[in-house]
């Protein structure tokens, strides 16, 4: 066979060669639409290489971006890995005491960044000796001062595949953030896997839109998977709010989007007051966070399919995938929709089991739950500059999610260990809880965290959103996780707030809500 190294500006190029006119459509910052294409998106990419190797960007040396989604932050993508650089997304919501330590850990030698972000840039140099130069990608004359006057010929690829590629630091809930590199090989078979009919399921007739940022995960993989399909590629930029999201998904005839529950129940919302329906959209990938039964209800209502997925950082991300196969998908709604909430099955590429806190494995019975450990193709093995690897004797990540898996195969996690609740000997699924209250109709959004407790170690402490004039009462919730909840699990305590905190990928915060409330909470 032919030696074929599997790097990712493969992509681009056969997009570029084959798809050539399919277009590529931004909204910039300042709400105009504007277009390109696959060929058009190849040039600037090489243009950008020139000007990095110009700049004296090596193989391996480390390329910041600070952007959202846009056509710019492709090029740049590409630009960087082409030429064997490793490009490292940085989440402009992280605070600045994480996003210096991320850029002087892994000490980026130039920072890409949308001009939306040029405050946080001003602020941050000072403390991050590495960076050598800044560039604006959506401030005309930076970004043509940049790349302009360089040549479209450059060599890409031709070097190893296990070469890295990408560098995405963990949110850092738990210390510092943490970094995972992934290597072109990991990111190539990763893409292979997602486009696949059991997990994304996408071709070349789709238009797809990755809501999701491209610094969270790779926005899930959506940047390498439209070129190597060669489809439509639509990316949003920075208005995530209902009404934008509608316009662009209608006016360029979206098929597939992706993002975390919270960006599409504001959709959803949007969509119920103004009486609107949608008229190409077919798929709804949610991931992040847990989706609530009613982003599940208000989407089917509106003709389309919402498929559940779970990953992490660590995986590149994708792990399962909530596709039905034919016998689940002829079952009466109700029933298919207890395989549709949990997180899907495994696909190719991966490997799950959940084990004891012994490390042995448990059965796969939905009902027993366990720690939740995953190894595979594009499964990290060890984090940036930290010795040693994460991996257990067999080859196995530990995810820190407590999950269970039916005899189907369909895994559903029921919390993150730290977020177990662990009362009077029994444990409660703080993620279960959400859910169930996140599906009363007067609650925008819902937290459980454990808080001490004399008698019982822990007791959950429900913290609620309401919708805005909704009135609904502790004992209305109350009454309304006794339905489904065990008696014992029914929390206490309901806390009424204005705002719940969210993490810099959009979850809960629980960190902060422990901080806030846990240890000072009084019975």
């Amino acid at each position: 066979m032919q030696a074929w190294p599997l790097t990712v500006d493969r992509f681009i190029d056969h997009a570029a060669r084959w798809y050539g006119n399919h277009e590529i459509v931004s909204r910039l910052a300042d709400g105009a639409v504007v277009r390109t294409s696959w060929a058009e998106l190849l040039l600037q990419a090489k243009r950008v290489s020139n000007a990095l190797l110009a700049s004296g960007i090596k193989p391996g040396d480390r390329v910041g971006t600070l952007a959202m989604n846009s056509a710019h932050h492709l090029a740049c993508w590409y630009g960087i890995m082409g030429i064997g650089a490793v490009c490292h997304t940085l989440n402009p919501r992280l605070s600045d005491e994480q996003l210096t330590y991320i850029i002087n850990h892994a000490e980026d030698r130039l920072i890409f960044a949308d001009k939306d972000f040029t405050e946080i840039v001003a602020r941050l140099l000072p403390s991050c000796p590495a960076v050598e130069k800044v560039v604006s990608i959506d401030d005309t004359e930076s970004w043509e001062g940049f790349t302009s006057g360089h040549s479209v010929d450059v060599v890409w690829g031709m070097f190893d595949e296990q070469a890295a590629a990408g560098l995405c630091y963990t949110s850092g809930t738990t210390g510092d953030p943490k970094g995972v590199l992934y290597s072109h090989r990991s990111n190539y078979l990763h893409t292979m896997m997602t486009i696949q009919p059991n997990a994304m399921n996408l071709g070349i007739g789709d238009v797809i839109m990755p809501v999701v940022p491209m610094f969270h995960a790779n926005a899930w993989g959506l940047a390498f998977a439209a070129p190597a399909v060669g489809s439509k590629l639509v990316l949003p930029g920075a208005r995530l709010d209902g009404a934008s999201l509608y316009e662009l998904m209608e006016n360029e005839g979206v098929t597939v989007t992706a993002g975390v529950p919270t960006v599409w129940q504001n959709l959803l919302q949007y969509i119920s007051e103004h009486g609107l329906q949608l008229s190409s959209l077919k798929r709804v990938l949610v991931g992040g966070a847990a989706c609530p039964r009613n982003v599940f209800d208000d989407f089917n209502a509106l003709g389309v399919e919402v498929v559940h997925a779970w990953g992490m950082t660590e995986l590149s991300p994708l792990g399962t995938c909530g596709t039905m196969d034919n016998e689940i998908s002829t079952l009466p709604r109700a029933e298919q929709m207890q395989y549709r909430v949990k997180q899907g099955r495994v696909l190719m590429g991966i490997d799950i089991r959940i084990v004891d806190d012994k490390g042995a494995e448990l059965p796969r019975d939905g009902k027993t739950s366990g720690f939740l450990q995953v190894r595979g193709h594009s499964v990290v093995a060890a984090y940036y500059k930290k010795d040693g690897s994460v991996l257990d004797a067999d080859g196995f990540f530990d995810t820190g999610d407590i999950a269970t898996i039916d005899p189907r195969g369909f895994m559903r996690i029921t919390d993150r260990a730290k977020d177990v609740i662990k009362s009077g000997g029994e444990w409660i699924s703080s993620v279960d809880m959400e859910n169930t209250v996140m599906s009363h109709p007067g609650i925008e959004l819902a937290a459980v965290i454990g808080v001490p407790h004399p008698k019982w170690d822990e007791r959950p402490l429900l913290i609620v959103k309401r919708h805005p004039g909704q009135s609904v009462t502790a004992a209305d919730l109350q009454a309304h996780i006794a339905r489904s909840a065990a008696k014992w699990e029914v929390p206490d305590a309901v806390l009424f707030v204005d705002h719940i905190p969210l993490t810099a990928t959009g979850k809960l915060d629980k960190k902060h809500l422990r901080g806030q409330y846990g240890a000072s909470w009084q019975w």
